[in-house]
């Protein structure tokens, strides 16, 4: 005999479809350990470079492509809402990024270019799902894109951390004004409309310095 009541719901069927398919596209930080991301030469340099380049703000993702040199090759900013963390939507914004500054390695039997990426936003410097969301993202993107995935950076109030490797500094910060050029360089970079999120190229007239001193002017490709 049944008192007509239903059974009660489990966690797993309380949560939404969607919300599951979001979690299964986030690197937990052991994961991204046994990834064997490639250490950055001079990170504070990387950082520095990027953020009086881009000047990031929060949700503002700054994403660099280096080559087999060390040396900054491009890079692409744009801003990106992290309200509901999904990897698969990060990868598709870095995707196109990468189009617009970059032509694809797909052909070559393994990578000469690696895609690093410094996001900015608020809260602690430690790991968080969004980190996560971005981590999968970036290295989707550069499997896609025939890049190593490099590091990932997060940008507090606090200062600047790269998540995996336990190096980090307190300057450049979230909020920070950015210094100007000092090397005279010139470099092309991406900037994308935080509306719309379409990217469109930009070479400035005045220096701009380079994350990792690259000494010549960038070269822009077309998106296919």
């Amino acid at each position: 005999m049944t008192s007509g009541f239903a059974p009660p719901a489990t966690a797993a069927m309380m949560v939404p479809a969607d919300s599951v398919a979001r979690m299964g596209r986030i690197l937990e930080p052991a994961e991204w350990a046994a990834a064997g991301i490639p250490l950055l030469r001079n990170p504070r340099e990387v950082v520095t470079g990027l953020h009086a380049r881009h000047r990031p703000g929060p949700t503002t993702a700054a994403v660099a492509v280096i080559n087999a040199e060390g040396r900054l090759t491009a890079s692409a900013s744009f801003t990106q809402r992290d309200d509901a963390p999904d990897g698969w939507r990060y990868r598709n914004a870095l995707l196109a990024q990468l189009r617009l500054v970059i032509p694809h390695d797909l052909r070559r039997r393994a990578p000469v270019h690696t895609a690093v990426l410094l996001y900015c936003r608020e809260g602690e410097p430690r790991w968080t799902e969004t980190d996560g969301a971005w981590m999968w993202g970036l290295r989707d993107a550069c499997t896609l894109h025939g890049l190593r995935c490099g590091a990932y950076i997060t940008l507090t109030r606090g200062g600047w951390q790269v998540l995996g490797e336990g190096r980090g500094g307190r300057r450049p910060f979230s909020g920070m004004r950015a210094e100007p050029a000092q090397d005279g360089l010139t470099a092309d970079a991406v900037t994308a409309d935080p509306v719309n999120g379409n990217g469109t190229a930009a070479r400035s007239g005045a220096p701009t310095r380079s994350g990792v001193g690259a000494a010549v002017a960038l070269r822009h490709a077309a998106a296919r």
